[in-house]
């Protein structure tokens, strides 16, 4: 089954309904066609019944959800499951052979790849969006901050609004004398790791903590569970800032800092400003790399990558379609999905990488 990078299917199917309809108007003794979205095996037969399941980041679960949506919607004979949990969570369930995919936003260790029981797995990228510094603060509607100040705020060395520092950055401001609390996640995140990546990669001589999907925050800061706890404790709390993807962010009705990138270019958080930063990052023969701390003017600094990770080698024939089928849909009809719910699509060309990536899965006779 040859397959398509997104932009190109609607007008495949385009051509498909103007060609059916063309045959329709030659004969009106031919049956009126019919057609739909149901995803077929290779060999052209509708997809059997299989249950997906999947755990892992929560950074990407928003778009996911979306697509297992969609996608189920043309395949009821499929289920897919993504609770989320974490990223470090969703490693270590494929790992241990719990789960049929893993949403991930970091890498797995060189020093941990021989523990996966199914072998050989396969990365699939699958959107890019930014990680926000979210805020509460009365009466303070724009806010620029720069990796500088992002760590220190969040190794706790500055600790109140007024901070000479944050001023510096915002003279037109009427910043108070609030205490600052630090929200972060409390379970083994890729959101941390690629934020604090970023702080080290911005600000190697200020921040020293080390990076990680579990980094020693220090002593005074709020813990959350996934994105959307770190949200509800910035929501709930005056004062407070944490690091949240843009989608829950947005839905929890957060304001979003402007981050000074590496051309000096204070940069809202968006959909398009993390295609900027993802556009010219290098991308490695596994599919991994890194939009972080980009160049260019457009670029917004903390856009982070994620992906799927799946087994190459599949042992179950009908799971196993089905999953290449779904990582399929995701990556064609599911891109348009993106932009809807502040994710960016991948760039076309890495996008044609992950459905060869796909391709690559094999499933038993």
């Amino acid at each position: 089954m040859q397959r398509y990078k997104p932009g190109i299917v609607k007008l495949l199917a385009l051509s498909v309904v103007l060609a059916m309809g063309a045959a329709a108007c030659g004969s009106d003794d031919e049956p009126e066609a019919t057609g739909g979205g149901t995803a077929t095996t290779p060999g052209g037969e509708p997809l059997a019944a299989a249950t997906l399941n999947g755990s892992g980041a929560t950074f990407p679960k928003g778009f996911y959800d979306e697509v297992i949506a969609e996608f189920q919607a043309e395949n009821p004979s499929v289920t897919v499951n993504y609770p989320g949990g974490g990223s470090g969570k969703g490693r270590q369930d494929l790992a241990d052979g719990l789960v049929d995919f893993a949403g991930t936003d970091g890498l797995v260790k060189e020093e941990d790849k021989p523990k996966y029981k199914g072998g050989e797995f396969l990365y699939v990228p699958t959107v890019v969006a930014p990680i926000t510094v979210s805020y509460n603060l009365s009466g303070v509607d724009e806010l620029t901050l720069d990796a500088e100040t992002i760590a220190k705020i969040f190794q706790r060395q500055i600790t109140t609004w007024d901070d000479a520092a944050i001023k510096a950055l915002n003279p037109s401001a009427t910043l108070p004398a609030t205490e600052i609390t630090v929200a972060r996640r409390a379970d083994s995140s890729g959101t941390s790791e690629n934020f604090t990546k970023y702080l080290a990669a911005a600000a190697p001589g200020t921040f020293t903590i080390a990076a990680g999907s579990q980094p020693s925050w220090p002593d005074g800061t709020q813990a959350g569970q996934g994105n959307a706890g770190v949200a509800q404790i910035v929501k709930d709390t005056g004062g407070a800032i944490g690091y949240v993807d843009l989608s829950d962010a947005k839905a929890s009705g957060l304001k979003l800092a402007s981050v000074k990138n590496k051309a000096g270019k204070a940069v809202k958080p968006t959909a398009a400003a993390a295609s900027a930063a993802a556009a010219g990052a290098t991308v490695n023969p596994d599919l991994t790399y890194n939009p972080l701390n980009a160049e260019g003017d457009a670029s917004y600094p903390i856009t982070a990558p994620t992906w799927i990770i799946v087994y190459q080698t599949q042992t179950d024939k009908a799971k196993g379609e089905a999953l290449k089928s779904f990582l399929d849909f995701l990556l064609t009809e599911g891109q348009d999905l993106a932009e809807e719910i502040d994710y960016a699509p991948l760039p076309d060309t890495l996008a044609t990488k992950a459905i060869a990536q796909v391709d690559k899965i094999t499933l038993p006779a």
